[in-house]
């Protein structure tokens, strides 16, 4: 006979039918409605209310913010950046949102919006834009994201990506096996951006125009914003690799380009001469100017190692560590390059290192996992999945391989029962398949 699953005080035997209906309860549905938009007044087909976006944001923003290396631990540029954001939610038609501003210690060139209000600016973008009131047009541009409304314009259009409607599993896992490649881009290298919407031209050029509408209504000098559309218009052409997700979300076009510019030559020309606050700015981002070979260092190792050119990558994030030998970024990218050659001793190096640099950053603890694994260290995998987990939590993926530590360490009702929630979060995939085995297997599942 075999013996039934006991999780926690309930038991838990179920048959095949039962277990599939009650994995098949697992997925949430959602209610189609109309609202009004906040910025034009129509009505329109929405998908979720404010308080789901801003729900869908809590769950998800932390999880691209960890892909993309954390947020910068500089407290004084921190707090520059809240500033600015919050001197410019007055002036947007929800201001009501719980808007917050960071700075993530990503390279690429990007900014980006959740719907719920939370607004991130990489290391690499700051570094390309000249003064407070360009950074207040690209603070503002985001804001009109979320003002618009369009990334639930999008879910409601069913046109987002299922990442961020069906799961983390995009960004905060690796599949066991699968090949080193995967882990690049699932643990964020230039092609983090999966749980981010890619907006339309339409959407583009509202936020523009909503942009603009906002800085120059926080006191700054409209040519900021021709001063931002300048950079940008100027990378959309040279092709450079660490702006092709910039531009993969937030397309440009020379149509795009000269309707802003004719929208500060004409309507907002009056406020052109309102201030820039270029020294002001130069002061606040002093700590990434020191190490600014640094980050293009990074950005041209990423650049080498998602062509598969490994001793390139590392000769740069050499570079990179030369200048700032405690970036957290730096180590990580190292960490993930030695990853993708199969030297698991020096993987763990660096990720040593960059736990003891940012230890409540997450993404080092998961690769030291994941190579904990496939070295059969299995307590040890354990350990950093456990703190990855406090770190990160929500993640499918986390549980799963921490059955399969548990499974190592011989420790098989443990490891029953992480695969059993596993499969409860997620039932696709060569996970999903493996876990649901070895609960047949070991007789939880009759």
């Amino acid at each position: 006979m075999k013996k039934k699953y006991q999780l926690g005080r309930k038991n838990h035997g179920v048959t095949r039918r039962e277990f599939l209906w009650l994995t098949s309860m697992a997925t949430a549905g959602v209610v189609v409605g109309c609202a009004t938009n906040p910025v034009t007044g129509k009505s329109q087909l929405m998908l979720m209310s404010e308080q789901q976006e801003i729900e869908i944001d809590k769950n998800y923003s932390p999880v691209q913010f960890s892909t993309d290396y954390g947020k910068v631990q500089d407290p004084a540029l921190s707090a520059y950046i809240q500033k600015t954001g919050k001197r410019m939610t007055g002036q947007t038609h929800r201001p009501q949102m719980p808007y917050s501003f960071q700075v993530v210690n990503a390279t690429y060139i990007n900014a980006y919006a959740f719907p719920g209000g939370s607004i991130a600016i990489t290391r690499g973008i700051l570094l390309s834009i000249d003064n407070e009131a360009e950074l207040a047009a690209l603070m503002g541009h985001e804001l009109g994201h979320v003002n618009a409304r369009h990334t639930a314009q999008q879910m409601s259009k069913g046109t987002l990506t299922q990442a961020v409607i069906g799961g983390l599993t995009v960004a905060t896992g690796a599949t066991l096996g699968s090949g080193a490649g995967q882990l690049t881009s699932q643990l964020g290298m230039i092609s983090a951006g999966a749980l981010l919407a890619s907006y339309s031209r339409d959407n583009e050029r509202e936020a523009d125009a909503l942009g603009l509408e906002y800085m120059v209504g926080s006191g700054y000098g409209a040519d900021g914003f021709v001063g931002l559309m300048d950079m940008l218009n100027s990378q959309s052409k040279s092709n450079h690799s660490a702006i092709e997700l910039m531009f993969a979300t937030h397309p440009m076009s020379a149509e795009r380009y000269q309707t802003a510019v004719e929208n500060v030559q004409n309507r907002y020309k009056s406020d052109r001469n309102k201030p820039l606050y270029r020294e002001r700015y130069m002061d606040n981002i002093s700590g990434l100017r020191r190490i600014e070979g640094a980050i293009d260092a990074m950005q041209k190792g990423e650049k080498e190692l998602m062509s598969k050119k490994h001793k390139e990558a590392e000769s740069q994030f050499n570079r990179a560590l030369k200048i700032a030998p405690n970036d957290y970024t730096a180590l990580v990218m190292m960490s993930k390059c030695q990853f993708l050659k199969e030297d698991w001793a020096k993987t763990q190096r660096y990720t040593t290192r960059a736990k003891k640099v940012y230890p409540g950053e997450a993404q080092s603890w998961q690769i030291s996992g994941i190579v904990n694994l496939k070295t059969k260290n299995f307590e040890a995998a354990y350990s950093d999945f456990d703190q990855y987990d406090k770190l990160l939590p929500g993640s499918p993926k986390t549980i799963f391989f921490k059955g399969y530590a548990m499974e190592g360490m011989g420790k098989r009702d443990d490891a029953a029962n992480y695969y059993y929630r596993y499969i409860q979060m997620t039932q696709q995939g060569k996970e999903a398949q493996y876990a649901y085995q070895r609960l047949q297997e070991w007789g939880y599942i009759r």
